[in-house]
């Protein structure tokens, strides 16, 4: 296995498409899986520097060029699974960025082969702060 292959989030096309989207038109952004709050648990999106991640938030990664956190405590219960950010119609979340295109931000996920979980078990995520 190629030790750079296992991704905590990854991008479908369509959710690539609409990040860069919003990045031409609002500059750098970032994502923050909400936890159920007003939103519900969806993916939101944020001009970088509007959400404040905190010591509690770690980085899973990015995508379109966006980091991507997750709250610690959510992160336990979703470990053993690749989060797949994809987009579908539909109003976003009133404080996501995507809320006026029509389109929405939807959190997939799979499980990881066991061979996955070993190798995310010696690269583990970074804190946000």
């Amino acid at each position: 296995m190629n030790e750079s292959m296992v991704a905590r989030v990854v991008a479908t096309p369509a959710a690539l498409e609409l990040i860069a989207r919003l990045r031409r038109e609002h500059g750098d952004v970032m994502f923050h899986q909400s936890g159920g709050c007003c939103d519900g648990s969806a993916p939101m999106c944020y001009p970088c520097g509007d959400f404040m991640v905190g010591a509690s938030d770690v980085k899973l990664g990015a995508i379109g060029g966006a980091p991507f956190y997750m709250s610690e405590s959510q992160f336990e219960y979703w470990a053993h699974t690749q989060l797949i950010i994809d987009v579908v119609p539909g109003a976003g979340g009133m404080f996501s960025l995507e809320g006026r295109t029509g389109l929405r931000f939807l959190t997939r996920s799979r499980l990881y082969t066991d061979e996955e979980i070993a190798w995310l078990a010696r690269h583990p995520v970074e804190a946000a702060a």
